[in-house]
């Protein structure tokens, strides 16, 4: 048996297929998970992932830490503003990629990835040696995600006036804390919507209120196809510690201004920078039938050879899509290996899907 989030009892009560996820028992779906992959495009759904690891930060010298941590510049944020970043080894690798909240001058909030849980916050804690500062893991706290296009709409009737009123005024990767729960402007699926973190004690009731708003359950199964169609990173499979930023679609994450801020991996980026970058990450589109999927071979005329790091097919599309590391420089067409068999594939600039929009994807 594995871990269990405060909404486990609720899972089983809507009949999830439950499965282990880093030593978590997690729902996969709840009957069908292309119609909770399309609910969330079309409509509105939510997420448990209160598996995630939720670390706050308090103290003076917060800041100081977290310039040194993160690879982007958290001095781009005022109080409730969020930044997408990774937390990087001395050779540039990813060790792991999360948001980080500014709650005020001394105190900052880090959502990281729950596989990386152990690894993360020893990192974190070995980094911190030496500043003012408190580290403290939320296990208190649940967690869930709630998108799609009507769920503005629908948290009318689980919100009450004065907390609609305040979540719903939020830009876009930016946050408020309410009395009872923080909600956030942010999600991995490519639509609108909020991720919101509350007491566990508050978590069942808080989840069976959003499901009698008609905002339906969705597991991991389809937050897995959304995030892909959105060409947003997993991490362990589009990278990791033996690849850095810069190969990943991830350098619009990386700040090196100003030059005096010496962020960990810093040096190792420059000069993979100054060599040229050889790889890079794109989308992949099936010009015929067929699935895309992890680790097979992307052939590239006159390039060389590639690999598909994340694949699946795409509800949305009605396509196999892939995200590939490749040779930089490819160009419109590749072709991959299929089963001994080589199909021809269409490269695009991601995402493939974003807030219902399809890319220009060909269909023949």
């Amino acid at each position: 048996m594995g871990k269990k989030t405060p909404l486990y009892d609720c899972h089983l009560i809507a009949k999830a297929k439950m499965v282990d996820f880093a030593g978590w028992d997690m729902p996969l779906n709840y009957g069908s998970q292309v119609e909770e992959h399309h609910k969330v495009r079309q409509d509105a759904g939510v997420f448990d992932v209160s598996h995630m690891t939720i670390v706050d930060f308090h103290g003076k010298d917060v800041a100081m830490l977290l310039r040194k941590l993160l690879a982007n510049n958290i001095d781009r944020l005022v109080p409730g503003k969020a930044l997408y970043t990774c937390m990087l080894n001395e050779q540039g690798g990813v060790i792991d990629d999360l948001i980080v909240y500014k709650m005020s001058d001394e105190f900052y909030r880090l959502i990281v990835n729950s596989a990386t849980r152990d690894k993360d916050i020893a990192w974190m804690q070995k980094q911190a040696s030496g500043f003012t500062i408190e580290m403290t893991e939320r296990t208190d706290l649940a967690m869930l995600a709630i998108q799609g296009p009507r769920v503005r709409d629908k948290l009318a009737n689980v919100l009450n006036s004065d907390d609609l009123q305040a979540v719903l005024a939020l830009k876009v990767f930016h946050a408020v804390q309410l009395n009872h729960l923080f909600a956030a402007r942010t999600g991995y699926t490519g639509e609108d919507g909020f991720e919101v973190i509350l007491p566990a004690k508050d978590a069942a009731a808080f989840w069976h209120a959003l499901l009698k708003a008609d905002i339906h359950p969705c597991g991991l199964g389809a937050r897995d196809t959304l995030r892909l169609e959105a060409g947003l990173n997993l991490y362990g499979a589009d990278m990791d510690e033996s690849v850095t930023p810069l190969v990943s679609n991830l350098a619009w994450t990386v700040a090196f201004e100003p030059a005096e801020r010496d962020f960990i991996g810093r040096v190792a980026l420059l000069k993979q920078k100054h060599e040229g970058i050889a790889e890079c990450l794109v989308g992949l589109v099936l010009m015929g039938p067929g699935v895309l999927r992890n680790h097979q071979k992307v052939i590239i005329d006159g390039l060389g050879i590639g690999e598909i790091t994340s694949g699946s097919f795409s509800p949305t599309l009605n396509k196999g899509i892939a995200l590939a590391r490749v040779p930089a420089g490819i160009g419109q067409r590749c072709r991959v290996e299929i089963r001994g068999k080589e199909v021809e594939a269409q490269v695009i600039k991601l995402p493939f899907v974003l807030s219902g929009k399809k890319n220009n994807i060909v269909t023949a």
